[in-house]
């Protein structure tokens, strides 16, 4: 039987819908222009700053980004209440059009706008256009502001930014884009990136909002989380074989209490070349999360990984072992609301939630280059980490070419295999299959 519910590609945190100030910051893009141009008032004494500043705009770069996919998802539910769902075909492309102003006094201006629509098939249910009856392909349409943000360099050392901006830290565990979906997660934020030395880098950013992965329109799961959140991080590189990074992510939602936590962490990581041929490569990490603000749920987990890779000039091979702490809860788990959730724990995105038991993820990925093609084969083993079942293995594939420069084409698949034993929630197999073409003009 098939699976209707709208589970494995949505981002099940903040099931509450917007209020009607969700757009507070809809007025964001006037704003930075108001900035840009009260900067030209203060800087008005400087000679042919008029001629400077047309000349930014005038100087500026414009970009055209096309990006079609079609994605496949057969759901096989095995439980005898489980309501029939039909396989998803979602054929969408997105245009994204891209704008950069040359810098004036240091700074410039960054423009993105989205537009997403189905072309040929719209047989998905994309969580807002109401077509349950199909599996989840969490790609809503519309047209967004995707960036609107002011970028300032005349730090020496560093930059910062100040508006709707993407934001990135380390491997995406924790703070990511979710550039995989057609709508990407940006953030309304003040952000500083320092390096104190050339050792020594620190960040720190207040979020206001998280514009998340479902497009602009109001629905379930929220388009946004309203936020009062800080992000903070710093590391110390000490060779190339070892640099370490601390954080601390204190997550605060207004409209997700339960997604709001406070996270301290330790990330070691380093590589090595040996003999010019092969390179080796590893990563040690462990954090503990709490509950934070008005989350009223009261837990204490951890998280840990550790990882290691051999590569050569065509061939890779890597091994790790992850652990989401669970006590039993879903709501009292290890959770990742801000992190790019598909790149870990399987591309069929079964634990987009960390379910109550934990996740324990025992993984190996081998990679390929053979003529220009970029192969890729992970298999995971998943098991709880408290109460001792299997939840299922999954095999995951992707191919990727880049060609003229300007153009990428990726075929991938996901092939999720469920224990007869596995429990609630995760009770399904599942296969996705994508095909994706990218052009930048």
């Amino acid at each position: 039987m098939l699976f209707n519910k709208p589970r494995a590609s949505c981002n099940p945190w903040s099931v509450f819908p917007e209020p009607d100030h969700q757009n507070k910051l809809a007025g964001l893009l006037p704003i930075l222009a108001g900035i840009f141009f009260g900067l030209s008032a203060q800087l008005a004494v400087a000679d042919n700053f008029g001629t400077q500043l047309t000349d930014a705009f005038k100087d500026g770069t414009f970009d055209v980004v096309l990006r079609y996919r079609y994605e496949f998802v057969n759901e096989d539910s095995f439980g005898p209440t489980d309501p029939v769902t039909n396989n998803a075909n979602a054929s969408t492309l997105r245009t994204r059009l891209v704008y950069k102003t040359a810098p004036i006094f240091d700074t410039f201006l960054t423009l993105n706008v989205d537009d997403l629509r189905p072309v040929i098939s719209s047989d998905f249910n994309d969580t807002r256009n109401g077509k349950t009856q199909y599996s989840v392909v969490a790609d809503p349409k519309g047209t967004d502001l995707n960036l609107a943000s002011l970028t300032y360099t005349g730090l020496e050392d560093g930059k910062i930014v100040l508006g709707r901006q993407r934001i990135i830290r380390e491997n995406h565990r924790f703070i990511g884009n979710v550039g995989w979906r057609q709508n990407e997660q940006t953030y309304d934020s003040l952000s500083v990136d320092y390096a104190v030395t050339n050792k020594f880098q620190a960040f720190y950013s207040y979020i206001d909002r998280v514009k998340r992965i479902f497009g602009p329109e109001d629905g379930i799961p929220a388009a946004s989380f309203r936020s009062k959140s800080h992000l903070l991080d710093a590391s110390y590189t000490f060779s190339p074989l070892v640099r370490l990074t601390g954080y601390a992510y204190l997550l605060n939602f207004d409209n997700a209490a339960s997604a709001s936590s406070q996270t301290f962490g330790l990330r070691l990581t380093g590589k090595q070349n040996f003999s010019g041929e092969m390179d080796f490569s590893y990563a040690a990490e462990y954090a503990s999360q709490q509950d934070y603000k008005d989350n009223l749920n009261n837990y204490d987990e951890g998280y840990y990984v550790i990882e290691g890779g051999l590569d050569w000039s065509k061939i890779g091979f890597k091994f790790g072992y992850e652990v989401l702490e669970g006590s039993g809860s879903p709501l009292e788990s290890f959770q990742t609301p801000l992190a790019t959730l598909h790149k870990f724990n399987g591309w069929a995105d079964q634990f987009l939630l960390t379910p109550g038991g934990g996740i324990k993820d025992l993984y190996i990925q081998g990679t390929a280059n053979i003529l220009d093609v970029k192969f890729s084969l992970i298999y995971h083993d998943f098991s709880q980490q408290t109460g001792g079942l299997d939840y299922g293995s999954e095999l995951d594939f992707v191919a990727t070419r880049s060609f003229m420069k300007n153009y990428s084409v990726l075929a991938k698949f996901a092939l999720f295999d469920v224990d007869s034993n596995s429990p609630i929630p995760v009770h399904t197999d599942i296969n996705k299959f994508w095909l994706m073409l990218s052009a930048t003009f």
